[in-house]
């Protein structure tokens, strides 16, 4: 089997579409259908079905894009290998954030670096299905989910938790809600609700708020950009759901948060990666690097709120 073509049967897997994959790798559309039909004529069961008009990995072809990664991953170990006698990759390590991980992070993230590795930062809001998939493009994707959301494909990638953050109520300070240290569910039948957009992590908050309380939410505003959402709770014109470590420099100016007591209501924060990524050096010297500024990060915010 050609080490080529397997790599684009992988890129094909995790970018979903054949056009992707051209775009990705700098050549025409109708030469990455070639070359998976050359490796397609080697393998007697189907690789791939089209779905509409999309072409997508069927079981075996699943398979085998995972047997791919492994071969990447060799690869990867000779280039880093190479890279120590040769003084390092020059290259930065690509990380990606949703924007308020980036806000948190990425700033201490340099900080704690100092003269280690250079990194190239990127914001990457995205629906949750589609974060695995921008690992095509990052080497560290730092990605968010619920607690009962379906967990990161690990057949394909390396998911190293970075912290379990709460999720609070942002309030108007005059907000009648507001004057008590927290919240009960059934106080918030009424509301008048901030979301994010639908596909985002946070959406499913509110729908799994309305599924307790018995009734939908009523959601007047769709803003996915936190600093955004909390203008509009200052303005008195609805309430969020809003994660207690990256909103907290955002509870003043007549805004405040408060805890739900009786509903425990948390995201996953990841850092997601292909395997082949982590084999390089740098890259985990990145990754020990977020894993230290995030635990630091989710210390300072539970001593800030008083371990709430």
């Amino acid at each position: 089997m050609d080490p080529a073509r397997l790599r684009l049967l992988r890129e094909l897997g995790d970018r979903g579409s054949i056009a992707a994959v051209a775009a990705a790798m700098g050549v025409s559309a109708s030469a990455v259908s070639q070359q998976i039909a050359a490796l397609q004529a080697g393998i007697p069961v189907p690789l791939t079905v089209k779905r509409g008009r999309r072409l997508v990995l069927t079981e075996a072809g699943e398979a085998l894009a995972v047997a791919a990664t492994r071969v990447e991953v060799a690869f990867a170990d000779a280039r880093d290998a190479l890279g120590l006698f040769l003084g390092g990759d020059e290259r930065p390590v690509r990380v990606s954030a949703f924007h308020s991980a980036g806000l948190a992070l990425f700033g201490p993230l340099l900080a704690e670096l100092g003269a280690g590795p250079r990194v190239s930062l990127a914001d990457a809001d995205v629906a949750q299905e589609a974060f695995a998939g921008l690992t095509a493009d990052y080497d560290l994707v730092v990605a968010h989910r619920l607690a009962h959301d379906p967990e990161w494909p690990r057949q394909r990638l390396v998911v190293t938790p970075l912290l379990v953050e709460p999720l609070d109520i942002a309030l108007h300070a005059e907000h009648p809600l507001a004057a008590a240290p927290s919240i009960r569910l059934e106080q918030l039948r009424d509301e008048r609700w901030i979301s994010t957009h639908d596909g985002f992590p946070l959406a499913g908050v509110l729908a799994q708020l309305g599924a307790m309380i018995g009734q939908s939410p009523r959601i007047d505003h769709r803003i996915n950009e936190f600093s955004v959402a909390a203008q509009v709770v200052r303005a008195g014109a609805g309430i969020a759901v809003m994660p207690r470590m990256t909103a907290a420099p955002l509870a003043v100016d007549g805004m405040v948060l408060r805890p739900i007591i009786d509903v425990p209501l948390v995201r996953h924060v990841d850092a997601l990666a292909r395997p082949d990524a982590i084999a390089l050096s740098p890259v985990r010297a990145v990754l020990a690097a977020l894993r230290t500024v995030a635990a630091r990060a989710a210390a300072g915010t539970s001593d800030a709120t008083g371990g709430r």
